[in-house]
């Protein structure tokens, strides 16, 4: 059957198999225990899984949805257009510590990207029981990557027919391929065999409901089998409640080893439990416990009404907390709690709002209209409504019904057609700054264990979107200083063209210090300056406006380029010596068509004259600025006859993983010669847009180009 699997997914064949179909054979083909296809629909940036194998559907719909700058396995894999491989717990672990953190068992791990004719459609991922070799067989890899490309192919070509293939809102579970069933006398031995065990026995699907049970084992749990059959025991059983019951269901079903447990009956009695499972579900023995019992108050805990709190909805306050780790940006906090909470708790619509100024306003919102939004945003905070209440008493409130909230607030208006709200104050440091409002399309009857569950969320949330908002200030300030700090506008200087470009690091970095200026010496003469200041900071930012005076001030005054430089360097040492700055300056005679250069540690520029390809200009090295107070800085004096033209830029520009610098250099040159007939705005956003860190930058980038009049 592997070799009938393997050759049905190295080639194809008329008619290309569905994805569910590729997926089951993928797991099939390389004896993996799991496996999910995740797609990217047109135009976005999140991963939704269409189908999985061998995942419960609790499990599925934590991982639904993943965005591509995510640090998970599928979003890395397209991102860096690679297979992800992860030989077990430990590479997960320091590879991506909050998936570790949120699914704590032992497999193995491989990620492909689903690529097909330039373009990203989703990934393929699938898991191994550990142990499993640190390297993947050739077998194994060569039926993953055919499986990815056969699923690149059909997307591509259902894409093309202008059908595309798209996920539906839950990931759809999918059987993985069973043997044959048997003749009925060997089941009817089987069971046999069972009931003359003095031990119980019963087996559960994926989703953890039992599906066959002894007599012997309904025995030892108190019940009858029919009040088991088709239900998961601890929603049946109360003291099967504990986190303890359903976390080793978890355990075997995602790592497929053998666990073990204890739990005591109302009436004292022990029992022990094993799992053993597979792909198709979980085979549980239960005898009585006749070991030594455990010391008091170590067996189980309880809730104060004597109810145990759910395992599900510790996993994802546990994920949800791993994941708010990584939010930088309030909207990355709405997106991570719809996409995390919104799914697995049935909830239709969301929204978070804060206090300011003495009114509600609406930071983030997901599945309300805006009719809605128009209405909470500036409302008053001493409004009668729900959210404006919890705000100030700092009580979560429940409403299971519309007419509920109606008696509480009978001017209320019912927005998007929810029938039931959970009103979560958000609270640090003890005093409440916000609400977090969950909206039902159904009625909801909320049991203990859900309102303290959802408060619990509300903690989490609520110290994530504080430090949001908090980063949100900062950086807004920053790019304020930032450009204040850069010129507004470039002068006109007769005979030359100028165009310049920057852009900041992304979000999930400060800002940076890089900057440029173009100074009007005289009616044909200009100097060129751009550099960069160590360190992605507001005194980053504050030092480079002040060097960048400096300069302009001293070429004004007549410097020449390396003293502009060394007078710079002087006083960057002075303001402040724990920060060097790399420049380069520039004087363009018009004139006399010749350009004289100086650089303190910067990247070579490019130079293109006329007729010939662009090449970087080597240059007399010369220290950082801010490192040597008695520093020299060489001129370089060479021809820029009209027609010429000068690129001047920062690293952000060239540096990618993997590259190193004079390879960066030498493509950005053949982009510049390719493109140099282009208009120079034109130009310059093409050498922007070539840059293979520009999506995500971890380095501002700095462009500034000049062209001599032909």
């Amino acid at each position: 059957m592997q070799e009938q699997t393997t050759a049905a997914l190295t080639g194809l064949g008329p008619l290309a198999p569905g994805l569910d179909e590729l997926l089951i054979a993928a797991v099939a083909g390389t004896k993996a225990h799991m496996g999910a296809l995740y797609l990217l629909p047109p135009d976005e940036r999140v991963l939704l899984m269409s189908s999985v194998v061998g995942i419960p559907a609790p499990i599925a719909h934590q991982w639904a949805r993943v965005r591509l700058e995510d640090p998970v396995p599928a979003a890395a894999a397209v991102r860096e257009r690679r297979l992800v491989w992860l030989a077990g717990h430990e590479d997960v672990a320091r590879r991506f510590p909050g998936v570790a953190l949120s699914l704590p068992y032992h497999f193995s791990v491989a990620a492909m990207p689903v690529h097909a004719a330039g373009a990203d459609w989703g990934a393929l991922v699938l898991l191994w029981p550990e142990p499993h070799p640190a390297e993947l067989t050739p077998h194994e890899l060569e039926a993953i990557e055919a499986a990815a490309r056969r699923m690149g192919t059909l997307l591509r070509r259902a894409a093309d027919r202008g059908q595309p293939l798209l996920p539906a809102s839950r990931p759809r579970i999918l059987s993985p391929r069973r043997d044959a069933p048997g003749d009925p006398a060997d089941a009817a031995a089987a069971y046999d065999y069972l009931n003359r065990l003095p031990w119980g026995a019963c087996a559960m699907d994926m989703e953890g409901r039992i599906t066959f049970i002894t007599p012997q084992a309904a025995a030892l749990l108190g019940v009858e089998p029919a009040d088991l059959l088709h239900m998961r025991p601890w929603e049946v059983l109360p003291w099967m409640g504990d986190p303890v019951f359903e976390d080793h269901y978890r355990q075997a079903v995602l790592s497929h080893q053998p666990t073990s447990f204890t739990a005591r009956q109302p009436s004292g009695r022990r029992l022990a439990f094993e799992f053993h499972s597979d792909q198709t579900g979980i085979s549980v023995r239960i005898a009585p416990d006749l070991t030594a019992p455990p010391p008091a108050g170590e067996e189980q805990s309880h809730t104060a009404d004597g109810r145990t709190l759910r395992a599900d909805a510790l996993y994802n306050m546990v994920h949800l907390a791993a994941t708010l780790t990584r939010a930088v940006t309030v909207q990355d906090v709405t997106d991570l709690v719809a996409d995390q909470v919104m799914s697995v708790c049935d909830i239709q619509a969301l929204a978070l709002m804060v206090a300011e100024n003495g009114r509600l306003r609406v930071v983030g919102a997901r599945g309300y209209g805006p009719g809605f939004v128009d209405r909470y945003d500036g409302l008053p905070l001493g409004a009668p409504t729900g959210s404006c209440d919890a705000l100030r008493s700092g009580d979560p409130e429940f409403y299971g019904t519309w007419e509920e909230y109606k008696q509480a607030y009978p001017d209320a208006v019912r927005y998007d057609d929810m029938s039931a709200w959970a009103v979560l104050p958000l609270i640090t440091s003890g005093r409440p700054f916000g609400t977090c409002l969950f909206g039902y399309d159904r009625p909801h009857m909320f049991s203990a264990d859900e309102r303290a569950t959802l408060t619990s969320l509300a903690g989490l949330i609520a110290q994530a979107l504080e430090r949001a908002r908090l980063y949100d200030v900062k950086h807004q300030l920053a790019e304020c200083l930032q450009a204040s700090l850069l010129p507004s506008e470039l002068p006109a200087v007769p005979g030359l063209q100028v165009a310049a470009h920057y852009l900041p690091a992304t979000r999930e970095m400060d800002i940076g210090g890089d900057f440029y200026d173009l100074i009007r010496l005289d009616d044909t003469t200009v100097a060129a300056v751009i550099g960069d200041v160590q360190g992605h900071d507001m005194t980053a930012a504050a030092l480079m406006g002040q060097v960048r005076t400096a300069i302009h001030a001293h070429a004004t005054a007549g410097a020449s380029p390396g003293e502009v430089l060394a007078h710079t360097n002087r006083l960057l040492i002075d303001l402040a010596p724990e920060l060097f700055t790399s420049c380069l300056y520039v004087t363009l005679d018009l004139a006399r068509h010749r350009a004289t250069l100086a650089s303190a540690g910067h990247l070579p520029p490019l130079l293109r004259t006329p007729g010939s390809a662009a090449r970087c200009l080597e240059l007399p090295p010369g220290l950082l600025l801010g490192l040597e107070p008695d520093a020299d800085y060489t001129t370089r004096e060479v021809a820029f006859p009209p027609g010429s033209l000068l690129a001047l830029y920062t690293d952000g520009l060239i540096e990618a993983p993997g590259v190193d610098l004079d390879q960066g250099m030498d493509d950005l040159a053949g982009h510049l010669t390719r493109s140099a007939d282009r208009p120079l705005h034109i130009l310059a956003q093409i050498l922007i847009d070539q840059a293979e860190s520009v999506d995500h930058r971890t380095d501002d980038i700095a462009l500034l180009m000049l062209r001599s009049a032909p």
